[in-house]
């Protein structure tokens, strides 16, 4: 079910943002609460969409997942939609306890579009919120918006080509082209100190040369990266359209030992 809560100034009286919850069978004392970003080409809307598959895995490894609407009344445009994002951290940083428990670490997570967001929202964490942020998972996030890598001219074959490329316009039409550091992630000169990262992708992505690169730099900065390519045979490109598959058991799995490694 879709809900709402009022954020931006420490959580009250603020905007109001949907977001849903994604509770699996099993519970546990202190559980991980996980700020989930939907992709979609910067065309985010949490209300009537189906249940993403990617949250319903990290529910069932154990995880609380609280999926946010980040896209505003004009659309996902930058910087707007990282301060609206950037709220929905803070408020649940503060309001923990209301979802999980006091002591639950925090983690972002998001694919596609909301990879790249949750990249930003890592870093602007680093900057604003330092040591509240305990890992970051980036499923395929759609991170460069130059879209020359060799993988990417798999996209045509997908029919994500112009999607994708209209999303960058939108996104990024109020940006100062690509030079802000929160706005294109990959191309930020420094990414030391940013909270571990699980970066996962597959053979068959049209987004996995981008999205081992920018594990790459996240390495060279001395961040504790975990890089998992999915084969092509698992369905991993169902994410763009909410389907699930053989790729959400290895996902699962993924995600489970990542928090197992953070010792969460």
């Amino acid at each position: 079910m879709t809900r709402q809560w009022h954020a931006g100034d420490d959580g009250a009286g603020g905007f109001p943002l949907s977001y849903r919850i994604y509770e699996g069978s099993e519970q546990r004392r202190a559980q991980p609460l996980v700020l989930y970003l939907r992709g979609n080409a910067f065309r985010q809307k949490v209300a009537g969409l189906e249940d993403a598959p990617v949250a319903l895995a990290m529910a069932e490894a154990g995880a609380l997942v609280v999926e946010a609407d980040y896209g505003g009344p004009s659309g996902s445009v930058f910087p707007q939609t990282l301060e609206r994002a950037f709220a929905a951290l803070k408020h649940l940083v503060a309001k923990r306890r209301r979802f999980a428990a006091t002591r639950s670490a925090v983690v972002l997570a998001g694919d596609e579009a909301g990879g790249n967001l949750a990249a930003s929202l890592a870093l602007k964490a680093r900057d604003a919120m330092p040591d509240e942020l305990a890992g970051q998972v980036l499923l395929s996030p759609m991170i460069d918006p130059r879209m020359v890598t060799a993988s990417f001219n798999r996209a045509d074959g997908l029919g994500l080509r112009e999607r994708w490329s209209d999303g960058w316009s939108r996104y990024l039409a109020s940006a100062c082209g690509y030079q802000h550091p929160y706005a294109v992630p990959c191309l930020c000169s420094r990414l030391a100190g940013v909270a571990p990262a699980l970066i996962v992708t597959s053979d068959d992505d049209p987004l996995r040369d981008e999205s081992l690169d920018y594990a790459a730099r996240l390495q060279t900065a001395g961040v504790g990266v975990t890089t998992r390519i999915l084969p092509g045979t698992c369905g991993w490109t169902g994410i763009y359209h909410g389907r699930d598959g053989a790729w959400c058991a290895r996902f699962r799995a993924e995600f489970s030992q990542f928090l197992a490694e953070l010792s969460i």
